[in-house]
C-alpha cells in the first residue's frame, strides 16, 4: 500500500487523484478531518482506507499496520500566521521525526513536503546554501528544523528520503484552506463574485502588484512526487517550483483573461504583514534537474488555464 498523509488536503488529494490515474487504489489516506469540509477532496478518489493522523502513527509504530510501500508525508499545519510554536513544532516537526524514524528502521521510502518558507527574506533559493535559510515565521522554522534533522540522519537511511520545498502552489482542492489558499484561488473568487482582482499596493521596493513569486501548478507538484516514487534511488532535498518568478499582476491578468471579465484594483498593504512577507521567490531547480527530473513546468498563463478548467469538475 501507499500512504498519503494530509491526503484530504490540497496537495495530498491531488496526489491521490494522480495515483488513481496511474492505476493505484491501494492508498491509505491519513488526515485530521475535524475541518470536515476537506472530505470533498476525496469524494472522487478511490482509496483503500482512511486513518486519523494520531491513530495511524501509533498503530504504525506498534506494528498494527502493514509496512507501506512508500509514505508521501504531505500533512502539516500550513497556517503561516500561526504563532503557537509549541503547536506548530508538535504538528510539523515532532510528528515528522517519528514518521522518519519508523521509515528509517523499516526501510520504507519517505517523500515529504518541506516549504520555500524556509528561505524567508533571503534572495537566494538554493537547497545547499545554509545562509539562505532565513524563515520569517514559525511555520517556516518548523519545516527547516525537520530538513536539518533529515540532513543529520540521512546517512543511516537505507531507503529513499526526499524532501520537497514547495514554492507557491495553486490549483483545485484548496478551498478549505481559507485565508491560506493561494493568491490564484482568492483572485478567481474575487473576479467571479465582484468583478475585480484585488492586489496589494507597492511594498518591499516593488510597485503595485509587482511583488513576485514562483507560482507552481499543483499538477506539476504531484508529478514530481510520483517521479520520485518511480525513482527510489533518488534522495535529497529539492526545490519544487517553475524556476521563474511571476508578478501578482501576471496572475491577475491570466485569471481575468481566462474568465473573460474583471479588472485589477490595488488595496493598501497590511502593515501587520510587513515583517513576515516574502516579496520575491524564485526556485533554483538545478538540483532537481540534476537528479534527473526533466518534465516541464507550466508557466502562470498555462497553469491558470489548467486551474480554471479543473474547477469546472472539482467538487
Amino acid at each position: 500500500m501507499i500512504v498519503v498523509t494530509g491526503g484530504a488536503g490540497f496537495i495530498g488529494s491531488n496526489l491521490v487523484r494522480e495515483l488513481n490515474v496511474r492505476g493505484r487504489d491501494d492508498i491509505v489516506v491519513v488526515d485530521d478531518l475535524r475541518a470536515g469540509r476537506k472530505f470533498l477532496n476525496l469524494v472522487a478518489c478511490d482509496i483503500a482506507d482512511y486513518w486519523d493522523r494520531d491513530e495511524f502513527l501509533e498503530r504504525l509504530e506498534n506494528g498494527a499496520i502493514a509496512r507501506p510501500e512508500t509514505i508521501f508525508h504531505q500533512g502539516a499545519c500550513a497556517v503561516t500566521t500561526e504563532w503557537d510554536g509549541r503547536y506548530m513544532l508538535d504538528n510539523n516537526y515532532r510528528y515528522s521525526v517519528r514518521l522518519y524514524e519508523y521509515c528509517a528502521a523499516n526501510e520504507v521510502p519517505l517523500i515529504y513536503a518541506s516549504s520555500a518558507a524556509v528561505y524567508g527574506a533571503s534572495k537566494v533559493f538554493k537547497e545547499d546554501d545554509r545562509a539562505a535559510e532565513r524563515p520569517l515565521n514559525v511555520y517556516g522554522y518548523s519545516k527547516l528544523l525537520f530538513d536539518q534533522y533529515v540532513r543529520r540522519h540521512a546517512r543511516r537511511a537505507r531507503a529513499q528520503v526526499a524532501g520537497l520545498r514547495y514554492f507557491n502552489v495553486y490549483g483545485p482542492g484548496e478551498a478549505h484552506k481559507g485565508s491560506m489558499a493561494s493568491v490564484a484561488f482568492h483572485l478567481q473568487r474575487q473576479v467571479a463574485e465582484h468583478g475585480e482582482a484585488r492586489l496589494f499596493e507597492g511594498s518591499g521596493g516593488y510597485a503595485a502588484g509587482e511583488q513576485r513569486r514562483d507560482f507552481v501548478y499543483v499538477g506539476d507538484v504531484a508529478s514530481v512526487n510520483l517521479w520520485l516514487l518511480e525513482h527510489p534511488d533518488v534522495s535529497g532535498i529539492f526545490n519544487v517550483g517553475t524556476g521563474a518568478s511571476a508578478s501578482f499582476n501576471d496572475v491577475a491578468r491570466a485569471i481575468i483573461a481566462g474568465m473573460h471579465k474583471g479588472a485589477i484594483r490595488y488595496i493598501p498593504f497590511p502593515p501587520e504583514l510587513a515583517a513576515s512577507y516574502q516579496s520575491f521567490t524564485q526556485a533554483d531547480i538545478s538540483a532537481l534537474r540534476a537528479a534527473g527530473y526533466t518534465a516541464p513546468f507550466e508557466d502562470v498563463r498555462a497553469g491558470i488555464a489548467s486551474y480554471l478548467d479543473a474547477l469546472r469538475s472539482w467538487p
